[in-house]
């Protein structure tokens, strides 16, 4: 097996589809011996900004000298952005060499009846890898949820962090935030430290307050009186947090408390006498890059890649829009989930556009362009279908001016799909 058929086959098992439950991962962890019980993790869920605060996490222990393993999802141009090692996508042969493991522990399984999903068997993959590489620290970010995903598979987390909370993925984790906090708080277990996003949703903090009470958790949030920001950019944000300066290269004032979170969630291995300098924190995060992320593509025009779906992204982004492009006529191309509330970001976002160009995603459950097209327009006069995503990037090139901004927004498919193309735009 050589990369391509690994990734193939690991995509093969999507027709399993989403199925919450821990049995076939324990199953399939058990077959491959358990390599999640030889690592020391770092566990993260959350709504928003879980893959942001994960890879500053990882960031700051790699600059502390700790050989880091990274887990997060989704992708943007390369699947082996997913599975990391002191900040490098797993090696080709070596994520052949783990899936291959994988596919024979499935193999056996299905004479049991038993069938993983896709994630299942990425994460499966992810602790094979870690386990190979002898990694220090693992920082595993949840998949869906908590309570029931594939990640949770693990005895116990060092350090349990619970970022940004809010409505998303309602048919499968509930209806309420409520309901979504216990499912995320799934990950505290008993006799660890959690830590918590500074700005909760207050129906949410109440629900991890009560969890980390019942699971005998110290419960850590950033203190956000010891924060100070500086300066605010398109490239960055320069702020202050309790006596230690940096520079953020991620855009946004959510970006700003997710790094605050990591600080919090590293900071609390000190209990383990895991040392964490301050030298070491300020040089993780000022390695901190993310795509699509409030990601500026380019300055000349301005174009900013997004790849956020839900509420609180379109929350995050039309704040940025706002306080960094007020005046300027915004071109937005978007394309969205069918499976998402598109309409509510859509009502966020577009009105913000004096154009919306709506495109759809090469992936089955992106909304068709034409539908997503009528829905904008409730927001912006001025809509366009392009069903093409190159196409619509032409078209966006052609109508904009020089001090015109594209906004690309709505789906990490679409950020990957056209990324390369905006780069050379």
């Amino acid at each position: 097996m050589n990369c391509n058929e690994a990734i193939e086959y690991i995509h093969s098992l999507e027709k399993f589809g989403i199925k919450p439950g821990m049995e076939r991962i324990r199953a399939l962890c058990a077959e491959l011996g358990n390599p999640q019980e030889k690592l020391k993790i770092i566990h993260v869920a959350g709504t928003n900004g879980k893959g942001s605060t994960s890879t500053i996490i990882s960031n700051i222990l790699r600059q502390s000298g700790y050989n880091t393993g990274l887990f997060i999802s989704p992708y943007v141009t390369d699947f082996r952005e997913r599975i990391q090692y002191n900040g490098n996508m797993i090696e080709k042969n070596e994520l052949a060499e783990c899936v291959e493991k994988v596919k024979e522990a499935i193999d056996k399984l299905a004479l049991q009846d038993i069938q993983p999903t896709e994630f299942e068997a990425i994460t499966a993959a992810a602790f094979l890898y870690f386990k190979k590489k002898n990694c220090d620290f693992v920082v595993l970010e949840v998949g869906l949820g908590g309570r029931l995903d594939s990640t949770n598979v693990i005895v116990a987390p060092y350090v349990s962090v619970i970022t940004s909370i809010s409505l998303d993925h309602t048919a499968i984790l509930g209806d309420t935030v409520e309901e979504i906090a216990a499912e995320k708080c799934g990950i505290i277990k008993f006799g660890a430290e959690t830590v918590a996003y500074p700005f909760q949703d207050e129906k949410a903090m109440a629900v991890i307050r009560e969890t980390c009470k019942n699971k005998l958790n110290e419960l850590r949030v950033p203190d956000i009186s010891k924060l100070t920001v500086k300066e605010e950019r398109l490239e960055g944000t320069c702020a202050v947090y309790d006596g230690m300066e940096f520079l953020l290269p991620l855009a946004g004032e959510h970006m700003i408390y997710n790094a605050c979170t990591a600080i919090e969630a590293v900071r609390s291995l000190s209990r383990l006498a895991v040392e964490i300098p301050d030298d070491a924190i300020i040089g993780g995060i000022e390695k901190s890059v993310m795509p699509a992320r409030t990601e500026l593509i380019k300055k000349k025009p301005v174009i900013i890649l997004d790849g956020g779906h839900n509420e609180g992204c379109a929350n995050a982004l039309s704040t940025s829009i706002k306080k960094h492009l007020a005046g300027k006529r915004i071109i937005m191309l978007s394309s969205m989930m069918a499976d998402k509330d598109y309409k509510s970001y859509l009502s966020i976002v577009a009105p913000l556009a004096q154009t919306f160009i709506a495109t759809k995603a090469d992936v089955p459950r992106a909304l068709g362009s034409d539908e997503l097209c009528e829905s904008a327009k409730a927001y912006c006069d001025n809509c366009y279908s392009v069903a093409d995503p190159v196409k619509a990037v032409a078209a966006a090139r052609n109508i904009m001016q020089s001090d015109d901004v594209l906004i690309v927004c709505g789906s990490f498919y679409l950020a990957g799909e056209i990324r390369d193309c905006l780069l050379n735009f």
